[in-house]
C-alpha cells in the first residue's frame, strides 16, 4: 500500500511539474529570474532549487555519490534546458517509485547532510519529505506567479489526478 502511494505521488509530481513549466514557459526569461520575495529570490531560482533537491535525495536513495553544491545553486541557467532536466528527472522518479520494494522502504538511509552532519533515517519518512518538498517549492512558484500576469496553474492532486 505504501509503495503505491509514493508511486501516486511521483506520477503527481510529474504533472504538476509539466503544469507549472508550462505556465512559467509563458513569461520571458527576465520575468522568471525577477527578483521578488522568496527564498530563492525568484521563479527561476526557486525552479532550480526543487532540481538540486530532487538529485540530492535521488542520489541517497539509490546510493549514488553526489557532488556537492549550493541549495541555491543554479544548475541550468536556460529555460529550455532547465525544462528538459526537470521531463527527465521526473521519468527518473516515476521509474524509481515503480522499483520500490518494501525491505528498502521499510528500511533506513544513513546520510551526510549539506552541512556535514550524519543521519540515519526511515526511507518511508524521506520519501514523503522528497514530495512534501516539491510542493511546498511549487507552492511558493505558484505564489510568485500571483505577482506576474500569468494566471497560475491549477496544483491540486484530486483535479490533477482524477481521470
Amino acid at each position: 500500500m505504501l509503495i503505491s502511494h509514493f508511486q501516486m505521488l511521483a506520477r503527481y509530481n510529474s504533472l504538476a511539474n509539466s503544469r507549472l513549466y508550462g505556465v512559467c514557459s509563458q513569461l520571458g526569461d527576465a520575468e522568471r529570474k525577477q527578483i521578488r520575495p522568496a527564498f530563492f529570490k525568484s521563479i527561476h531560482g526557486t525552479l532550480n532549487h526543487i532540481m538540486v533537491g530532487d538529485r540530492i535525495w535521488m542520489g541517497r536513495f539509490t546510493g549514488q555519490e553526489m557532488s556537492s553544491t549550493g541549495l541555491d545553486a543554479i544548475l541550468y541557467d536556460d529555460f529550455e534546458e532547465l525544462s528538459a532536466a526537470r521531463i527527465w528527472e521526473d521519468n527518473r522518479i516515476e521509474q524509481f517509485t515503480l522499483n520500490l520494494n518494501q525491505d528498502f522502504v521499510i528500511g533506513n538511509i544513513t546520510y551526510t547532510n549539506s552541512q556535514r552532519k550524519s543521519y540515519s533515517d526511515p526511507v518511508e519518512i524521506l520519501l514523503t519529505h522528497f514530495f512534501n518538498h516539491q510542493t511546498h517549492h511549487r507552492g511558493q512558484i505558484h505564489d510568485m506567479l500571483t505577482q506576474t500576469n500569468i494566471i497560475p496553474p491549477v496544483l491540486d492532486m484530486h483535479r490533477i489526478l482524477r481521470p
